[in-house]
């Protein structure tokens, strides 16, 4: 045998190895939290029949993610730069995978629901620490092809979370019903921990900011009294305590302001740095977000239940359904960022607003016109048109809306982006109450149940139309062309920063 069949590998060599494991670990968690997002909506009318929630229960299932997923980014972003991303990494995965065996065995909606906000929590510890480790953990010049191959995995969680949730819903693995959609995420958490503690490097940032807990508290209270009305009120027949719960939503945020000011004179670490609205497409830029949030929170939830409680399709019939909106997201997202923001800017983004408005109206008309009869490939180019529409405005919105920003606010700022549009996913999906349950009556008849998720699911698409008309005119506040890697003012979003905008 040869010496060179025998020598063992220099440090550099197993240094290099060492990362490309990391890296396939913090992806395969970032992929599990992608599809985990997505494979839920498929199943839930199966949760709804087979758990007995009620139509709020169902709401707060995907709600209650998005909003402590949304409360907790930034902190668990911070935590990270303070006390470690690997260590934090390893909490997040941990507990996520914990929170997903909680979910599978729920005893019942309520502990569902629970546990459903546990991990939303547990992702909001584990997914920003992704990035941030790939950023400690690659040189500059290798970075464009990490994040190359983490946009596939984005591509592919997008494409594979609904198929995957049909799948294992159909097949009722051992009699599980919809439990194995969570169940699966239990192998996979428990080999990205035993991997994840050997190849992880740690890393913690220099110069790390505190906590802003008072801020967090302010935030999560703020939304519970805004979105907890909106979700029961029909339920519960609009009560007064509803309505004076919801006006004093916006006291809570009025401290929030008051208090994140006192805060940035104090100690310059607050949790959403004031400064930055003083930028106009910035402040344009998070109107955007949350508004666009409000819109897929909507258009998600009613989509699954026209299809499925509506039509009565079966699980796997609806996520082949959705296959061209993904494929059209993943292509379209491409296709901006590398050919066409570059040439036409601020116009591709509101291109895309136009298309997703176009795509919706298409939908309706097709409803209308084919109502109880309607086909999968019916339906398929009003997806199309509005999954085209979808990738033009998510893969460049981000930098647009960072280009003004200071270079010193980017991680603040890229932070507070994503933030806000889980939370306007989160008030969309409490909305669902109005603009789509509302429309239906009570105590429906089965013949009944048909044309009323019809024309309900008509209703609430008027209302996404309406708000991506919204989107469009709001983008006007947009540079016209993002300018990135310019010193002083513009800014280009940092790799360790890039990982909120990618999961959103």
């Amino acid at each position: 045998m040869t010496s060179s069949e025998t020598r063992k590998p220099t440090p550099h060599e197993a240094a290099d190895r060492r990362r490309w494991f990391a890296l396939a670990i913090v992806m395969t968690a970032a992929f599990m939290d992608l599809v985990d997002v997505t494979i839920v909506n498929i199943a839930i009318p199966s949760i709804q029949q087979d758990a007995g929630a009620s139509f709020s229960q169902i709401q707060w299932i995907t709600a209650g993610y998005a909003l402590a997923f949304a409360a907790g980014l930034i902190t668990g972003g911070r935590l990270g730069d303070i006390r470690g991303r690997k260590r934090l990494f390893l909490v997040g995965v941990g507990g996520f995978t914990l929170a997903s065996a909680l979910c599978g065995f729920a005893a019942n909606p309520e502990m569902l629901v629970a546990s459903r906000i546990l991990q939303g929590a547990m992702a909001a510890m584990m997914v920003p620490q992704v990035l941030s480790i790939v950023h400690a953990t690659f040189p500059a010049h290798e970075r464009g092809k990490v994040f190359g191959l983490f946009g596939a995995i984005v591509g592919l969680g997008a494409v594979s979370g609904p198929l995957l949730g049909a799948l294992l819903t159909e097949w009722n693995l051992f009699g599980l019903e919809w439990r194995p959609i969570f169940l699966i995420n239990l192998p996979v958490g428990v080999v990205a921990l035993l991997l994840g503690r050997r190849f992880i490097t740690e890393s913690k940032a220099p110069k790390a900011l505190k906590l802003d807990l008072v801020g967090v508290a302010l935030v999560t209270l703020g939304l519970l009294m805004l979105l907890y009305p909106l979700t029961r009120g029909r339920e519960l027949g609009w009560p007064l305590w509803g309505y004076v719960s919801m006006a004093g939503s916006v006291g809570v945020f009025a401290a929030l302001v008051a208090y994140e000011r006192r805060k940035s004179a104090r100690d310059g670490s607050p949790l959403v740095e004031l400064s930055l609205f003083r930028v106009k497409s910035f402040a344009a830029g998070i109107a955007v977000q949350t508004v666009f949030g409000v819109a897929l929170g909507v258009f998600f939830l009613v989509w699954t239940l026209y299809m499925q409680v509506g039509l009565g399709w079966r699980p796997l019939r609806a996520g082949l359904t959705g296959v061209p909106f993904s494929i059209a997201v993943s292509m379209a997202a491409g296709l901006s960022v590398q050919k066409l923001v570059p040439r036409f800017g601020r116009k591709v983004l509101q291109a895309g607003a136009l298309l997703m408005a176009l795509g919706v109206l298409i939908y309706m008309a097709e409803a209308h016109r084919y109502g109880l009869a309607i086909a999968s490939w019916q339906m398929a180019l009003p997806l199309v048109v509005m999954g085209t529409g979808m990738g033009l405005i998510v893969a460049p919105l981000t930098d647009a809306v960072l280009s003004e920003v200071p270079r010193e606010h980017a991680g603040s700022a890229s932070g507070l982006i994503n933030t806000v549009q889980q939370m306007g996913n989160a008030l969309g999906l409490g909305l669902v109450s109005v603009v789509f349950f509302g429309s239906i009556g009570d105590h429906l008849t089965r013949p009944e149940v048909g044309p009323a998720f019809v024309n309900a699911f008509q209703h609430a698409l008027g209302w996404v139309a309406a708000v991506m008309g919204v989107i469009f005119l709001l983008m006007y506040a947009l540079p016209k062309r993002p300018a990135q890697h310019v010193e002083g003012g513009a800014t280009e979003l940092p790799a360790q920063d890039r990982e909120r905008e990618l999961v959103s």
